[in-house]
Parts: C-alpha cells; structure tokens; sequence
C-alpha cells in the first residue's frame, strides 16, 4: 500500500475510531474486547482498502467491517445465542457545571435508556444504536449491516416501541412501588 493511500485511510478512519469504539462497546459489552475488535477492525480495513470503492460510503463501509467482526468473534456468537446483556457501563454525561441533583436525574434517564436498549435483541440493539446514537442514515445503516433499508426501518420503529413501552413500564413500577 502506497504512503498516499496509506494516508487517504487514516484521514478517513481516524474520524471514526470513537463512534466506532461506542458501537463495539454497546455490541460487547466490554470495553477491552471493544478495543480489540476496532483495533482488528481496523487491520482488515486497511488491508482490503485498495478494494474500497472511492465515492462510495467509507463510514458504512467500516462499520459493516466491525459489525462483521464482531459477529465472528467469540462473544458476538455468545450474544447472537444468549440475548441481551445487562452490563452495559453507565457513561458519565453530566457537565462539571451541573448541580449534584441534575447529574443524578440526568444519570437516571441515561441508564433507564441504556437498560432499555440492552433489554432489546441483538438485531434491534444494531439498528437503534446506529440510526439514534450514531445519527446515521438508514441507508448508511442498511450497508453497515449489509440488510435491505425496509428491513432497517422496520427493525427501528420496532426497537423504538419495545424502548417506549420498557420506559414506560419501569415508570410505572417506580410510581407504584
């Protein structure tokens, strides 16, 4: 690989090592196994560069890539058999001019969506994150997961009604209880 094509890559991945850490890590659900498969990621991204189209879609590119090995390794084909997992780590989103009060309601919502999210299965948990958290287009979203865009759509309005409805029913719970 030539030193131009070498530097082409980089300006386009390295842009996208931290939404692409966040997506291994919400598929992983560990953070040092996250670093691994964006690290391998991009190995086999660099390596099969000189077959990516230019003018095509890089990011979906890249992202079919780390959603591809996930799906090989060990604790993709665990997740894919045994469902969701509940230990999704809480990322801090508060601001240091927050008050303590607001920081824990902000916390609250943050880990009553995450727990919502990781209640889903693995199919909706891919869409939802890549269409809400990492703001892509369905299409985007389509070729990152190598499905058609119906079925993306599809997958997105029913991970959305399943948040909406976990939302709901753990309010519910917290006025009752």
């Amino acid at each position: 690989m030539s030193q131009t094509s070498n530097e082409e890559f980089e300006q386009l991945a390295l842009p996208l090592l931290e939404p692409l850490y966040n997506f291994a890590r919400w598929l992983s659900g560990n953070s040092d196994e996250a670093k691994d498969l964006v690290q391998e990621t991009f190995a086999k991204a660099l390596k099969g560069f000189g077959g990516f189209h230019q003018g095509t879609n890089f990011r979906a590119w890249i992202f079919r890539i780390l959603h591809n090995t996930f799906l090989t390794s060990r604790t993709g084909l665990e997740r894919q058999q045994a469902g969701p997992d509940d230990d999704n780590p809480i990322e801090e989103i508060a601001s240091s001019h927050d008050t303590p009060e607001l920081q824990l309601l902000r916390r609250a919502d943050t880990e009553l969506v995450q727990a919502a999210i990781a209640s889903l299965p693995l199919l909706f948990q891919e869409v939802i994150l890549l269409a809400d958290i990492e703001e892509m287009k369905y299409r985007e979203v389509a070729e990152a997961l190598d499905i058609p865009i119906g079925t993306v759509m599809s997958r997105l309005a029913r991970a959305r009604r399943q948040i909406r409805r976990y939302i709901e029913a753990s309010l519910s719970k917290k006025r009752i209880g």
